[in-house]
């Protein structure tokens, strides 16, 4: 794994603070509260959408604002590492939403066309695994799913060589596996059209 950033507002497992190596059993385990309400934290990158850190009761969270239409994906990137075989975990909080809601992680991302999703939307009651290659979105694996209205819910992935395991909360859902993408690449945030939520307690693990 190499790590890009000298630092970043995080709490961890094992704490980094400065550029170095990352092995497997190193998790990152971080929060925004000390980042400003309104502004991209520092080591993210808005590819699409309007990512910012707003206010949640006495806790600051990165939320996604923009109410877009279509197939418009919504994406925040994580510039702190470069990762092949991943553990990713993040609490996702869905607000609003008329044509979709909710949201998940992304990972194996190379550019804006070509990364690999899980996704929760509350709408549909369903967990997707997706990928987009080449800015087409491609289905890899469904499940039934339902989290109650204005809960929080915790997306989550492992991926080692080809092998996906996804699960919501503690169950896994998905076990699928795929070739498309075997370079390393980052992590990150993803919701869909005027799918508006919170994303909090991001962890990575990984190589």
């Amino acid at each position: 794994m190499k790590i890009l950033t000298k630092s970043f507002t995080l709490f961890a497992t094992v704490m980094l603070f400065a550029i170095g190596t990352m092995t497997a059993q190193q998790e990152i385990h971080f929060n925004f509260n000390n980042e400003k309400t309104g502004d991209v934290p520092e080591n993210w990158t808005n590819i699409s959408g309007k990512w910012v850190i707003d206010q949640y009761g006495t806790n600051r969270v990165l939320a996604q604002t923009a109410q877009n239409k279509g197939m418009v994906f919504n994406v925040a990137v994580f510039d702190g590492a470069v990762l092949q075989d991943v553990e990713l975990s993040v609490d996702i909080l869905a607000i609003s939403g008329n044509e979709d809601q909710g949201g998940g992680l992304i990972w194996r991302y190379q550019d804006e066309d070509n990364y690999y999703i899980v996704r929760f939307n509350p709408l549909e009651s369903n967990y997707r695994l997706y990928k987009v290659e080449n800015g087409k979105r491609i289905q890899l694996a469904s499940a039934k799913a339902s989290i109650l209205e204005g809960k929080w819910f915790t997306a989550k992935v492992v991926m080692n060589g080809n092998e996906i395991s996804c699960s919501l909360g503690e169950q896994e859902l998905i076990n699928e596996t795929d070739d498309t993408f075997t370079e390393a690449g980052k992590t990150g945030f993803w919701t869909k059209a005027d799918a508006v939520s919170d994303f909090d307690n991001f962890k990575l693990k990984g190589k």
